[in-house]
């Protein structure tokens, strides 16, 4: 009896059958590929294959929906599913359901040999299988992107639905921590309970304990009456701590202590209250660099810090410009505003624009070309006046002369701009990350366009290892040409 593992694929397009029996083959595993979910379902039930890869939408039957029947009778066969429909929903669903892992379309082969690899060494598997929830407002509540820095943020909120883990989100202003906040929820098990968010800058500092936990009436001048805080308005579901940097350190010690006990006292109030909210933290802040400077505790970070997010900002996955410009139009138009479409020059300049504030500009921004501008098409020359009336602040003008060119001339303008959006934003602690960010983007692009997306050659090219390049592509959400679907 041979002891080479059977991988069983299911996908009803022949060339992605053709390559991936050929990977997998090269690999040393023998492969069985077939177009049919009843075929793949006949395999299983014969108890052939070590390890499934299925595609979502078949001829015959939706593969999320086979995912539940094999893991009855075969608990312990790992399922990787695969989907061009990239969203946050289909990978729920697909995690939910008791599958492995999945991989969007197109994806990497390098990355799907190692995900099978890691299938066939893991423990006995055995998903939970429970239905993925249909959360209501999703249209309202996006979680919109198909760049690999955004799949891979849906694959963790995926993994994190059946668990109560602490999650800290960290991204820029206006990247949409509150939405893959309310992602967590939404599709996590206290969904059922409330969603209570608290923004800790926009609270005075003496106000920020009692609006936590609440207080007594007389508890102090002005408290007329009980005030319920958010600890206990979150009782059952989700507790969002928004720009946890800027929470006073008072009231980070009292945060300590509810995590570390479980439980907290209105101010004033001497009854110890249950803590029953799952915690999701979020900041634009450096909190390590807060921590060096005395200004945030350690100990709280590593308790709230226990699966942290790194939330890209929209200039690192430019490949999501032109859907979510898409989606807000339609949401324009639902909400009364008239239809408007993009140009393709237009849509190349929204693409090619760096996007301070994140999503939140680029929404706002779509809103007012719906509103105010009259014609039907938005085009290159309403978008560059609009850009123009609008942006904060202005490109530093190009040094004339030959040192115009220079690299050094060139990186001097980007961080004079750089500096001028941190002046103007009151942030600290990012220059250094978002300068090495800009350089290194557009340098591993260009070095793999170069070697056709060959991360061997361009690894060696860069003189980096090659673990440490798929992580800076991963990091920058750099899309790789060399791909299959």
């Amino acid at each position: 009896m041979s002891t080479v593992p059977t991988v069983l694929i299911a996908d009803d397009d022949r060339s992605i059958r053709t390559v991936l029996t050929q990977a997998l083959g090269r690999s040393g595993y023998q492969v069985r590929a077939t177009s049919s979910a009843a075929t793949l379902w006949r395999w299983v039930e014969d108890g052939e294959g070590d390890v499934v890869i299925t595609d979502v939408i078949m001829p015959d039957e939706n593969g999320l929906d086979l995912i539940p029947r094999i893991k009855r009778i075969r608990p312990e066969l790992p399922i990787i599913v695969m989907s061009a429909q990239s969203t946050l929903t289909t990978a729920v669903q697909a995690t939910q359901r008791g599958a492995f892992d999945y991989l969007p379309k197109p994806f990497d082969l390098g990355e799907l040999l190692a995900v099978v690899d890691r299938a066939l060494k893991q423990p006995v598997y055995a998903a939970g299988g429970t239905q993925a929830p249909k959360p209501t407002g999703d249209e309202n509540l996006p979680l919109i992107g198909r760049s690999p820095a955004m799949q891979e943020i849906y694959r963790i909120i995926a993994r994190l639905t059946t668990t109560d883990l602490t999650v800290m989100i960290n991204g820029e202003s206006g990247a949409g921590k509150e939405l893959v906040a309310r992602a967590l929820h939404d599709y996590g098990r206290r969904r059922a309970g409330p969603f209570v968010a608290i923004n800790m800058a926009a609270i005075p500092r003496e106000l920020i304990e009692s609006e936590l936990f609440g207080h007594e009436r007389g508890a102090f001048t002005g408290a007329t009456n009980r005030h319920v805080g958010r600890f206990e308005q979150a009782a059952g579901g989700t507790l969002f701590l928004d720009e946890i940097g800027d929470m006073p350190p008072e009231a980070q010690t009292r945060l300590l202590r509810v995590l570390q006990e479980g439980e907290f006292t209105t101010v004033g109030g001497r009854q110890p209250i249950r803590a029953n909210a799952r915690i999701v933290a979020a900041t634009h802040r450096d909190l390590r660099a807060l921590i060096r400077s005395g200004q945030f505790r350690e100990d709280l970070f590593y308790r709230l810090n226990v699966v942290p997010i790194r939330l890209p900002p929209l200039r690192e996955r430019p490949d999501d410009i032109p859907v979510l410009a898409q989606h807000f139009l339609n949401k324009a138009q639902s909400e009364g505003l008239p239809g408007k479409t993009i140009d393709a020059a237009a849509m190349a300049m929204l693409s090619a624009y760096r996007w301070p504030g994140n999503v939140r500009e680029l929404e706002n921004l779509i809103r007012r070309l719906a509103a105010l501008v009259p014609q039907p098409v938005i085009t290159e020359a309403i978008l560059t006046q609009e850009l123009a009336d609008y942006t904060v602040a202005e490109e530093p003008q190009t040094v004339p002369g030959d040192e115009a060119d220079t690299m050094a001339a060139v990186v001097e303008r980007h961080v004079a701009r750089l500096l001028a959006a941190i002046r103007e934003s009151g942030e600290e602690g990012v220059l250094y990350e978002r300068a090495l960010a800009e350089l290194e983007r557009p340098l591993i692009r260009m070095t793999l366009a170069e070697t056709r997306g060959n991360q061997i050659r361009a690894a060696a090219l860069l003189g980096l290892n090659r673990n440490t390049l798929r992580k800076k592509i991963r990091e920058h959400g750099i899309g790789v040409q060399r791909r299959v679907g």
